[in-house]
């Protein structure tokens, strides 16, 4: 079930909301068993059977947060479990999203023909299991207690808000609200507008953007050109940012909505000067994940140069893996990798003395660069794209196919410009404070919009449901 879907917003939402605030503020266990009831309905609306997967990790990390604290009670160090613990948590995660890319592989190096059955991906399975092991790190290094109430502990892990899409949530930064938040008029109307924008940035902007790039990406080598494939992937530079930063506003607005506060996912990355800005503003919950529970322990940057490139390169190969099976998810892990050691030794005190608009534009290019390894289906594809984007593919620079494509796209990606940056959200908070019914006017005619969109466009996918 997508956020952005009418099933969700219409159906699915609004009787859990009622359940919900049915139940007085006092009984915060209903309140959670609701919650934990409709986000297990949630998770297996698409594939029931994996719902056996989610309650076993819930189980399973909730038993084993609560052996490692005894052992430590007892004067061991619990080390073992944990170790035990990661294990199976990366050995679920492993074999359920990497398997197949492990046997294409093989069959690839030795030449084998090794046939597999392909798995479904369990939607959220990646940051879930990134929850679970934030929370048994943590408690092992005493940072938390265990949780005792497996209520409190299965409705953390599997809260529908965040499930699919994060933010990657922290279990110290909801611990008190897993058991006494606030829920106010107040707090739930700000969820209600976060929620509206995120969802008009998903069904308007990244949709719009999405169709941009699929018909650029299915046009023939004849009506190739070298503007068109810029225009193409400036589209899908939109359109991810939008589809992932709009869920991530839907799932912050709708936490809000049931009393929950969860970390700010983005800060307007398109405006970053370097590659190092841009990580601190592009998908912050897992870029602090990596950084706290990875990076720091491998000794981060206080190190040699040669040991803190080897930081980055495991950390940067991760990362890439996390976020899909395949090489060329690998190889744009690595290209980050070696771009922030450049940065680091070698660009860094240009990109801070140089003008803000040179900066800002290598940034965009390196960003974009990236985003072609991203979209690929391979590393094949992905070199084909490169020779057409710079012109060694034996196509024209630009042709009737790129007029018509600026023509019919132009207002769009001036607008989706101009979104990505804190402007128009920051002029209408202004018109909002001084003249409140305009601004809910405006909301309101943006959720109508959206809603439209819903319906009468067929186009609706979620990238990151492949993660």
């Amino acid at each position: 079930m997508l956020f952005s879907s009418i099933l969700f917003v219409f159906g699915f939402l609004p009787i859990v909301l009622l359940l919900y605030y049915a139940v007085p503020r006092r009984r915060m266990k209903i309140r959670n068993i609701i919650l934990l009831a409709a986000s297990l309905v949630f998770y297996s609306w698409g594939e029931p059977v994996y719902i056996v997967l989610m309650i076993y990790s819930a189980i399973f990390n909730y038993y084993m947060a609560l052996q490692i604290e005894f052992e430590k009670y007892r004067g061991g160090s619990g080390k073992k479990n944990l170790i035990f613990t990661l294990i199976v948590n990366l050995f679920i995660l492993g074999f359920f999203k990497y398997f197949g890319f492990l046997m294409d592989t093989l069959n690839a190096l030795a030449g084998t023909h090794i046939h597999y059955t392909a798995l479904a991906l369990p939607i959220g399975i990646s940051f879930y299991t990134f929850q679970a092991l934030s929370y048994i790190i943590d408690v092992y290094r005493g940072r938390v207690k265990p949780q005792r109430r497996l209520l409190n502990f299965a409705l953390y892990l599997t809260l529908f808000p965040q499930l699919i899409a994060g933010p990657i949530v922290k279990y110290r930064d909801v611990e008190q609200q897993l058991q006494n938040r606030v829920c106010t008029r107040l707090k739930f109307g700000q969820g209600a507008e976060r929620f509206i924008w995120g969802l008009a940035k998903k069904v308007i902007l990244a949709n719009g953007f999405g169709e941009l790039f699929t018909a650029v990406s299915a046009l023939p080598h004849d009506r190739a050109a070298v503007l068109t494939g810029w225009i193409g992937l400036i589209g899908y530079t939109l359109q991810i940012y939008f589809d992932f930063s709009g869920y991530s506003d839907m799932a912050i607005g709708l936490g809000k909505m049931f009393g929950f506060e969860f970390m700010e996912n983005f800060n307007y990355p398109y405006i970053s000067r370097s590659i190092t800005e841009f990580w601190r503003r592009w998908h912050i919950s897992l870029s602090t994940w990596f950084r706290e529970y990875l990076y720091f322990p491998l000794g981060g940057s206080r190190v040699r140069p040669a040991r803190h490139f080897f930081n980055l390169f495991v950390v940067w190969a991760l990362t890439g893996l996390w976020h899909g099976a395949s090489w060329n998810f690998v190889v744009w892990g690595l290209y980050y990798c070696l771009v922030l050691t450049l940065e680091k030794y070698v660009l860094g005190k240009y990109l801070d003395k140089g003008p803000s608009w040179l900066s800002h534009l290598y940034a965009i290019l390196i960003v974009m660069i990236g985003w072609v390894f991203f979209a690929a289906e391979s590393m094949t594809d992905a070199a084909g794209c490169f020779r057409i984007l710079f012109g060694l593919s034996h196509v024209p620079f630009a042709n009737a196919t790129t007029l018509y494509y600026l023509r019919t796209n132009l207002v769009m990606l001036i607008i989706g410009t101009a979104a990505a940056t804190p402007v128009p959200i920051r002029k209408f908070g202004q018109l909002t404070r001084r003249y409140p019914a305009i601004g809910l006017f405006g909301i309101f005619f943006v959720f109508i919009l959206s809603t439209a969109y819903l319906i009468y466009s067929s186009y609706n996918p979620f990238l990151y449901f492949r993660f």
